[in-house]
């Protein structure tokens, strides 16, 4: 009987001790006030961050992914991800993205591409033009109307806004992307158990995006608990922490456009 018990609290220490140092990065975030919680969404800065290349100064095809904290609390656990593109020659750019308000939760609008997400800036992650990016553009829309899930989301562990970006990024060739460590859902493989990383550079195996291990050139390795990546980037050296991100040197922006 002492033995079980002594077991079930050894049990017990080991799992306050996982949850803590998942949750602490979250908590700093919160505590911090690096995280937009106060005010009503439709008052939160939604302005243009000036990134993207105007579409009257540069006529060449353009395909872009940008992340930025998610909205109110859960911006201090991840990042919302979305996917703009601008034909060659087009005066506009067209965004791909999941948002959980709406049904079917795939949305390609037409709108600003580089707009803080709510109160939160965004980070420009991948920059493809030219000749490579006119021949994506056609294959992300198509990829993101044949999204299987998109009557349903679940901020945890997905399928969410990051799980679409990760889908999309498979289904189409040429189109890599690395997405962070705050990125939750994008572990989440729907019916796969191993698939590639979406910057195409390695392998993850992941169990429902609840537990898992991803090793690749672009986004090192990183264990997935409960859905909150912890890893270590060793081309770019930097550590990778729950709800923080990267500590060290930033990451590389993928594509042909540096």
């Amino acid at each position: 009987m002492k033995q079980t018990l002594a077991a079930f609290a050894r049990w017990v220490a080991v799992l306050v001790v996982m949850l803590t140092v998942l949750l602490a990065g979250p908590v700093w975030m919160l505590a911090s006030d690096q995280i937009v919680t106060e005010g009503h969404w439709s008052a939160l800065d939604r302005s243009s961050a000036a990134i993207a290349p105007a579409p009257e100064e540069v006529s060449e095809a353009v395909v872009q992914v940008y992340a930025a904290r998610a909205y109110n609390w859960r911006g201090a656990f991840g990042v919302h991800i979305w996917i703009a593109t601008k034909a060659q020659n087009a005066d506009y750019y067209r965004l791909h993205q999941v948002l959980s308000w709406r049904r079917p939760t795939v949305v390609s609008s037409i709108d600003t591409p580089d707009r803080s997400w709510f109160g939160n800036a965004p980070e420009l992650l991948v920059d493809y033009r030219g000749d490579q990016a006119q021949q994506m553009i056609p294959q992300i829309a198509d990829a993101a109307s044949r999204f299987p899930y998109a009557d349903l989301y679940r901020v945890w562990p997905g399928p969410n806004s990051n799980s679409f970006i990760a889908w999309v990024a498979r289904e189409v060739p040429g189109f890599d992307v690395s997405l962070p460590v705050t990125a939750v859902g994008k572990d989440y493989l729907f019916d796969a158990v191993l698939a590639p990383t979406p910057s195409g550079t390695g392998y993850q195996l992941s169990l429902g995006g609840i537990v898992g291990v991803l090793v690749a050139l672009e986004e090192g390795i990183e264990v997935n608990i409960l859905g909150l990546g912890i890893g270590v980037d060793l081309m770019r050296p930097a550590l990778k922490l729950p709800g923080i991100g990267r500590l060290g040197m930033p990451a590389r922006v993928m594509g042909n456009h540096q």
